[in-house]
C-alpha cells in the first residue's frame, strides 16, 4: 500500500475534525448528535453540491461510473467543501469547530481498493484535520445493522468491509505520525457511550 506520508502535506487545520469509519460503524449517528451545539459546524462528504449529490447517486446505483471517474468526484467535492465561500476552511477561521462525516481517509480507503494509488496522488494537497474519531467496527457487526437499511449502497457487502477495515487499520497510524490527535472507538460499543467520548473530546476543543 502507498506510504501516504511520502507526499502528504503536514498542514493542519486547527478546529478541523473528522469521523471516519467503515459503513455501519455509527460516524453520521455521531454527527448528528453534535449538530446544533453553538459553534460547531457539522457536515459531510460526499457534500450536498451538485458533485456530491452525483456522488450519491453513483453510491446508490442509481447510475453507473467508472471507478477512477468516482474518485476523481470525490476530490473536486473535496476542493469545494475546503476552498470555496462557506466551506471548512472560512468556517474554521471565523472561530466555528468544524465537524465532518468523512474526509481524506475514506477516498484513500475506498476508491484505493479499485483505483490503486490515484486516491493519494489527488489527496496529497490537502490539509489535515486537527482531530480525527475512527469508529472501529467488526464488519459482520456493521453488516448486521446495514441489514436493516432501506436503501444499501455499492459498498456494503461483508468482503468489501472487510477489505475498508484493514485499510483503515493500516492508513490511520500515518495521520497520528503527522501530527493529528487520533481518538480510536470501538464502534460496537452503545451509541450512548461513544457519544460521551466524542463530546468530552470535542468539549475541549472548544475551549482551546
Amino acid at each position: 500500500m502507498n506510504d501516504y506520508l511520502t507526499n502528504q502535506k503536514s498542514e493542519t487545520v486547527k478546529r478541523f475534525v473528522v469521523f471516519e469509519g467503515g459503513d455501519g460503524s455509527g460516524t453520521s449517528t455521531q454527527i448528528e448528535l453534535l449538530r446544533g451545539k453553538p459553534h460547531v459546524w457539522t457536515t459531510r462528504e460526499p457534500t450536498d453540491s451538485l458533485i456530491g449529490c452525483l456522488i450519491r447517486s453513483a453510491l446508490r446505483g442509481e447510475i453507473t461510473l467508472h471507478p477512477e471517474t468516482l474518485t476523481r468526484l470525490f476530490s473536486a467535492d473535496r476542493n469545494e467543501h475546503l476552498f470555496a465561500k462557506g466551506g471548512v476552511i472560512d468556517r474554521c477561521n471565523q472561530g466555528d469547530l468544524v465537524v465532518s462525516d468523512r474526509y481524506t481517509l475514506s477516498s484513500l480507503v475506498y476508491q484505493g481498493v479499485l483505483c490503486g494509488d490515484l486516491p493519494f496522488k489527488l489527496n496529497e494537497d490537502f490539509p489535515l484535520p486537527e482531530l480525527l474519531f475512527f469508529l472501529d467496527i467488526d464488519p459482520q457487526i456493521a453488516m448486521r445493522r446495514i441489514e436493516n437499511r432501506s436503501d444499501r449502497e455499492i459498498y456494503e457487502y461483508l468482503e468489501f468491509q472487510e477489505l475498508v477495515r484493514e485499510r483503515y487499520k493500516s492508513l490511520v497510524p500515518q495521520w497520528q505520525q503527522k501530527g493529528v490527535r487520533v481518538i480510536v472507538i470501538d464502534a460496537s460499543e452503545p451509541i450512548e457511550a461513544i457519544a460521551r467520548k466524542v463530546a468530552q473530546e470535542i468539549d475541549a476543543l472548544r475551549k482551546e
